[in-house]
């Protein structure tokens, strides 16, 4: 069976590592065009080593290589500004895009919770790598009791953060904060990004904290076994992503202003859950300690996965019936 063939534009930290997973690791896909704007990067480098098809002339560059007609699915690793430009010249060619910056132009696509939801999309957002790793929770908290508010806390190496992730801090916490609402069913959400610049560099850390109406000690196992089952499922796609220590859940005192933190009057919540997740990368290209990208590079070649899949299986129920 024919493998669906894959472009990848941005050819630094997150373009590179996602090109070697989908070397390595795709079942479905394979490598067509790796793209860059900069002629000495050492992403492109790597893809002439390997001999895929390159140019440093960005989207345009895409479109004049002579691969181009055969690539059906397009990797954005560049910058929310840039993927707006992308976008509306690849859209019209035909071109599915699987949208790794925070751009958003497309629905959110988290793939242990909604990939199913927007596979006929022609532009999926990967929302961001904190997303990613916290969303999972807080729609694994949400299936079992109404999320009043959720506060996410994403701590990264500042290593691994490369000039588009710094480009896209603002975009981070708007886009992150939108999807903890549409995707993870939160009534409110609030996002947090930083820049650890500890040395050795720390591996990626994520706080999940939300508010919840729920005083029957059995609805607290219900959230304790739907996030570990949540944990099991993400970690399916992303190997180094774990609880760090178990599930806290917390009575919030009486005199703790939380009023400001609601939405809407929906009654005062009577508790606190807190997650502590860690996310170690694969080491494909970065070290360990870059779990941001990882989780990032993962997701998204999850679902071009399923989109190559189904694409087969369609073009094969289409040769049965003729």
């Amino acid at each position: 069976m024919s493998k669906t063939k894959v472009a990848i534009i941005g050819s630094g930290n997150i373009g590179t590592d996602l090109m070697i997973k989908v070397m390595r690791t795709a079942q479905h896909l394979e490598m067509g065009a790796m793209v860059g704007i900069d002629p000495e990067s050492d992403g492109l480098a790597r893809a002439r080593r390997f001999g895929f098809a390159t140019t440093h002339e960005g989207v345009e560059g895409l479109i004049r290589l002579p691969e181009f007609d055969q690539i059906e699915i397009v990797f954005d690793a560049t910058s929310a500004k840039a993927h707006i430009a992308n976008a509306e010249r690849l859209q019209p060619l035909g071109k599915r895009l699987i949208d790794l910056t925070p751009a958003a132009i497309g629905p959110y696509v988290v793939p242990a919770v909604n990939l199913e939801e927007h596979l006929d999309a022609p532009n999926l957002n990967m929302v961001t790598c904190g997303g990613q790793a916290t969303i999972p929770i807080v729609a694994a908290i949400s299936r079992v009791v109404p999320v009043e508010y959720a506060e996410i806390v994403a701590s990264i190496a500042s290593k691994s953060a490369g000039p588009g992730t710094r480009a896209n801090i603002d975009e981070f916490t708007e886009t992150t904060s939108a999807a903890i609402v549409q995707v993870g069913g939160a009534r409110r959400g609030k996002a947090i990004i930083i820049l650890n610049p500890a040395e050795p560099p720390l591996i990626m850390r994520d706080t999940v904290f939300a508010l919840v109406a729920a005083t029957d000690p059995g609805v607290h196992d219900e959230i304790r076994a739907s996030i570990e089952k949540m944990v099991a499922d993400v970690a399916a796609y992303v190997p180094g992503y774990r609880l760090k220590q178990q599930v806290q859940i917390n009575e919030i005192p009486a005199d703790q202003p939380v009023e400001t933190l609601l939405c809407c009057d929906t009654g005062r919540p009577t508790h606190q859950v807190s997650v502590f997740l860690e996310v170690e990368g694969a080491a494909h290209y970065l070290p360990a300690y870059a779990g941001n990208l990882d989780i990032m590079t993962s997701a998204g070649l999850q679902v071009a996965e399923h989109l190559a899949l189904r694409a087969s299986d369609r073009q094969s129920a289409a040769a049965k019936e003729s």
